[in-house]
């Protein structure tokens, strides 16, 4: 019943006003003393919603004395917040100015581990055509019933995979050099990027970035495409890659990284 009361919070309710409508629809018609009972909140906060909730016409009051109150059914409440909400949106959608020409979407920083696997459910839940993603061992059990349902309803799904994890669903690739990204950031990293439309990257640990910047999101998407493109490639020639390149490439690496002093994957 809380996860109840909760919704209709979302909707206007305070915890008082909840609780009591939800009082009302087990008993009714009941007096302000009973509803306390049912509703086991203090008698003059139940006369205090009462009295908000006949304002509103969500509950009808009697003219007995003790006077005695009634809910409106459910489905009405429902209705009527629906007629409400859309009402308002074709509203804003009317009156709501244009963004400026030169409108660049923000970046968004999200902090703590489970504010960032909440986030990245989000998105999967939400893509409609497509999932880019690099994800690790650790993480991806978090998310794996996310992105099978997602793979079930016709969304394209490719994964890298950092740490030996496979799955029976999508296009994955195994990326080898788990241990040495984690040693260089300090962390696991993610990097999911959905319809071509929104990503979210960082240390999936502590803190990460999510943005519909478009700038941002193509950025991302070479980034990502470029590592299936190398482990394909891996995957296919890696014997000539050895005999070119050293052992995991890092000759190539040495290449183009040595000046820089910069340790990457």
């Amino acid at each position: 019943m809380e996860n109840v009361v909760e919704k209709l919070k979302s909707l206007g309710f305070n915890s008082y006003e909840a609780k009591t409508y939800i009082a009302l629809l087990k008993k009714y018609p009941a007096t302000g003393y009973e509803v306390s009972q049912l509703a086991d909140i203090p008698q003059s906060r139940a006369y205090d919603a009462l009295k908000s909730l006949a304002n509103e016409k969500i509950v009808i009051a009697s003219d007995d004395k003790p006077q005695k109150y009634s809910p409106i059914a459910p489905k009405e409440l429902t209705q009527r917040f629906k007629r409400k909400i859309n009402s308002t949106i074709e509203y804003l959608e009317k009156k709501l100015p244009d963004v400026k020409e030169d409108y660049n979407e923000p970046l968004h920083n999200i902090s703590g581990y489970e504010n960032i696997l909440v986030k990245l459910k989000e998105i999967i839940k939400n893509a409609k055509k497509s999932i880019y993603i690099e994800i690790w061992k650790e993480d991806f059990k978090h998310v794996e019933k996310e992105l099978r349902a997602a793979y079930d309803r016709d969304v394209d799904v490719k994964i890298v995979a950092l740490g030996e994890f496979t799955t029976n669903f999508g296009l994955v690739y195994q990326h080898a050099g788990a241990k040495e990204i984690v040693h260089n950031s300090g962390s696991r990293l993610i990097y999911i990027l959905s319809d071509i439309q929104e990503c979210l990257f960082g240390k999936i640990e502590c803190s990460a970035t999510w943005t519909k910047n478009i700038d941002v999101v193509y950025l991302l998407l070479n980034f990502i495409v470029h590592d299936m493109y190398l482990l394909d490639v891996g995957q296919n020639f890696p014997e000539q890659l050895k005999y070119f390149y050293g052992a995991g490439m890092k000759n190539l690496k040495n290449k183009i990284l040595s000046k820089d002093g910069v340790n990457i994957h």
